[in-house]
């Protein structure tokens, strides 16, 4: 483990006026602006830190979503979703997409959101996607997490938290056995008994045994030619479905939380499945509820929440109103994942104020709110949080499916907002400085010569590739 570095490697104070090097890098991305191919490159050679709001399975190409389903002999049925074989009337074989290119197409409009067609709703394509390649996710979490670290790397991105369902068939038979009982404390306490959750959580880590086995030997990992992706440093975020019933919802959250209180590969929970759902509308707060009590039973447990990914005419206007709010408040979520709502929660400014104070982040996926709410430009408030002072950082979430990278997220702010260099970098530091990782950040740390923990030398490892970065545009080889 490195010693502290000196304070030129070290993130300057927020509001500092822009180096002489940052302003001859940011002339450079004025005079790119308006010339895609360039604009492009530099913003794939830009150093980004981390992304903090990625689900594995979306994240993953489609093209090798389509190839695994073929590896596998999975069968196609008419409405363009795997199925385990033998192949049945009315489906075909997925291996007919080696010999078929438009069979093959056809299945990655199906799969992603490539060339929707207009008037389809960007919403419900999105979400019916998950559960057409389903069948083919569950098998490969190992090679996905090679897939999604390859493409981080080669977009100078150093850390990702995915999020992802352990044990997930474990948890559901526990949850089935144990039931639901609106007295949270005796859920929990018959989730434990016997040590029904503590083999769950068993099966979980084993479970991610396997996946980091197989991604260390796709990604070549334990080679003398390892692959870019294991350079790229990643942890787990456990995912509970709020479309389920209570008790399941209840047992992947518990299971969430005691995994990451267990296993550093797993670091927080977060709730998945579209927030305008009718089961997720219902018992949105029930589900802070229960986010409020195992927080207080695993306080060491992070907590990041899907929250005000809702537009007006998706739900009624009563639901806009508090579901940030609430996330905040009463779910004790530590940065809020999309925040799209934001001009229509009760009090938004004493909100913003709330998570300024207490620096609480925004997850931002422009790209995602774009396409399946409709919701960019001015319309976004990404803006309004960066002037309350919340902290902000980019994301993808499910950059697979939306056939984007972490490069474009960062183009499609730049351009959509004018962002400056500087800018960019803040966005890209926030990212680590907002990670759940363990240590305190680099501006925190002695400078006694002690080692530091890995948020600080992640982040020194940024600042050192911004230094590296600058120098080539300034040499003109960036």
């Amino acid at each position: 483990m490195p010693a502290v570095p000196d304070a030129a490697a070290t993130p300057p104070p927020a509001g500092r006026p822009a180096t002489p090097a940052e302003q001859r890098v940011d002339a450079r991305l004025d005079a790119i602006r308006h010339h895609p191919q360039a604009l492009r490159a530099f913003m794939q050679a830009l150093p980004k830190g981390g992304d903090l709001h990625n689900h594995l399975s979306g994240a993953v190409s489609t093209e090798l979503l389509v190839r695994l389903a073929a590896q596998d002999g999975l069968c196609i049925d008419r409405t363009d979703t795997a199925l385990p074989p033998p192949c049945r009337a009315g489906t075909r074989s997925a291996a007919d997409t080696r010999t078929d290119p438009a069979f093959r197409q056809r299945l990655i409009r199906a799969w992603s959101m490539q060339d929707l067609p207009p008037g389809e709703s960007g919403h419900d394509h999105f979400f019916a996607a998950f559960g057409k390649f389903g069948e083919v996710t569950k098998r490969h979490t190992g090679e996905l997490l090679a897939d999604v670290a390859g493409t981080a790397a080669a977009n100078h991105q150093s850390y990702l938290e995915t999020m992802v369902s352990p044990a997930g068939a474990a948890a559901r038979r526990l949850a089935a056995d144990v039931g639901y009982d609106a007295d949270l404390a005796r859920m929990h306490r018959a989730l434990l008994a016997g040590g029904k959750l503590d083999q769950v959580v068993r099966d979980a880590r084993q479970e991610a045994d396997r996946a980091t086995a197989d991604f260390r030997r796709t990604a070549h990992c334990d080679t003398a030619t390892p692959a870019p992706a294991c350079r790229v440093t990643y942890r787990f975020i456990s995912q509970g479905t709020r479309s389920a019933a209570p008790e399941q919802v209840f047992t992947q959250l518990a299971l969430g939380m005691r995994l990451a209180e267990h296993d550093r590969r797993f670091v927080a929970v977060n709730l998945v499945a579209p927030e305008d759902g009718a089961v997720a509308l219902r018992d949105y707060r029930l589900h802070m509820r229960m986010l409020d009590y195992l927080h207080g039973v695993y306080p060491h447990a992070h907590i990041t929440l899907h929250a005000g990914e809702l537009t007006p005419g998706l739900v009624k206007p009563a639901d806009l109103r508090f579901h940030i709010r609430e996330a905040v408040h009463t779910g004790h979520a530590e940065r809020i994942g999309h925040g799209v709502d934001l001009a229509h929660e009760d009090d938004a400014e004493e909100l913003l104020r709330t998570m300024a104070h207490h620096h609480i982040a925004l997850e931002s996926p422009l790209t995602s709110n774009a396409q399946i709410l409709g919701v960019s430009g001015d319309a976004h408030p990404f803006q309004r949080y960066r002037r309350a002072g919340v902290p902000v950082t980019l994301a993808t979430d499910d950059p697979g499916i939306s056939r984007t990278d972490i490069s474009h997220e960062y183009q499609r702010a730049a351009t959509t907002y004018d962002l400056s260099y500087p800018e960019l970098k803040d966005l890209a530091r926030t990212s680590l400085e907002q990670a759940f990782l363990p240590g305190p950040d680099l501006t925190a740390t002695p400078r006694t010569g002690t080692t530091i923990g890995l948020k600080a030398r992640l982040q020194w490892r940024l600042e050192s590739a911004f230094h590296r970065f600058e120098q080539r545009v300034l040499r003109g080889t960036a």
